[in-house]
């Protein structure tokens, strides 16, 4: 990261701004709520999950207290990746969690920008927001799988380019007669047109992942939030600090900060952290303060991945609504 403003200790807002329902239920400021990523299942053995009872289990959530679930965009079982996420179109496969759940928060972390256009996004996530009531997050990324672009005729060096164009394209869907022109198409000629419907608040939540190829200037000036992976808490608390002073130097309001986590819940619940990918192994009180460590760092949000969970996946959904959502509750009044 380059250096940036001088990193000025900034007063905690009072909130963040109201976009839908499931934002304002997801991110707090000064708070940490507790999702899923889908599959909700262990497949730490192949990159293909069995997907079963994956329903049932993203309607167990809901019923539990978890504050949101998290699809990816995964367009080919690319070998060197290793991981197939749940295998079904996100958009696809969030239409039917739309009309199966009633107040969960439907994420995606997240629609690969350059590899697809940019209409097709708005339009279905617009879609997904409205008959969701309001309940989509939209995370943003510009990819990390080099073998996909070629399937697609796309130089993976443009892939920074087709992003940003690509984000503005999909803000500016929401505007009643949008006029842009670029790599994705000319709109706003002779005859003005307009894309429907409009999000369910009157814009997509839009949270960045990582760098996606862009600078840091321009990462805290764009995006609704910032998804971050994990890193030591020290690391990451000065990264957090870093976007947030940079989010006040051009003017934005305060945005949250969320990160995956994964984690492989052991026996006994002090069993103390020891290093997986991507996350932990450890005990459910440990995890407990992990994410306490986390909130008091500045992350809004912990996306919890069970892929290489080994205890019974059901009783794990069970300990963590005992142990740990009590303390990481949803917020009840969202809008």
């Amino acid at each position: 990261m380059q250096p940036g403003p001088a990193i000025e200790k900034l007063s905690a807002p009072s909130r963040f701004a109201s976009l839908n329902r499931a934002y304002g239920q997801v991110f707090q400021p000064g708070a940490l709520s507790v999702g899923l990523v889908v599959p909700i299942e262990r497949y730490a053995d192949g990159p293909v999950p069995s997907m079963d009872a994956h329903i049932e289990r993203v309607q167990l959530a809901e019923r539990l207290g978890f504050s949101a679930v998290w699809l990816r965009d995964v367009p080919f079982n690319v070998a060197s990746f290793g991981d197939a996420g749940q295998l079904f179109d996100p958009f696809v496969y969030l239409g039917l969690l739309a009309g199966l759940t009633r107040d969960i928060a439907l994420g995606v972390a997240s629609i690969v920008l350059p590899l697809r256009h940019p209409a097709h996004v708005a339009k279905a996530a617009a879609s997904v927001d409205v008959l969701s009531g309001g309940r989509l997050l939209l995370g943003v990324a510009s990819g990390d799988r080099p073998a996909e672009y070629p399937a697609f005729a796309i130089d993976p060096l443009t892939r920074g380019e087709r992003f940003r164009e690509a984000y503005d394209y999909i803000r500016k869907m929401a505007q009643p007669a949008p006029q842009l022109s670029g790599i994705f198409g000319t709109l706003g000629g002779d005859e003005p047109i307009a894309m429907l419907p409009k999000p369910a608040g009157g814009r997509l939540p839009l949270l960045i992942t990582g760098s996606s190829q862009q600078s840091p200037d321009w990462l805290a000036a764009h995006g609704d939030g910032w998804m971050s992976y994990p890193r030591a808490a020290s690391v990451q608390e000065q990264a957090i600090a870093d976007y947030r002073s940079r989010s006040h130097a051009s003017g934005v309001s305060a945005k949250p900060v969320m990160e995956p986590l994964y984690i492989d819940l052991a026996e006994h619940p002090d069993h103390p952290p020891q290093a997986i990918h991507l996350g932990y192994r450890l005990g459910v009180n440990r995890l407990r303060s992990y994410l306490a460590e986390r909130r008091s760092i500045g992350v809004n949000h912990v996306a919890l991945n069970l892929r290489f969970n080994r205890a019974d996946t059901h009783a794990t959904l069970l300990e963590l609504a005992e142990v740990v959502l009590p303390e990481f509750p949803i917020n009840q009044n969202p809008i």
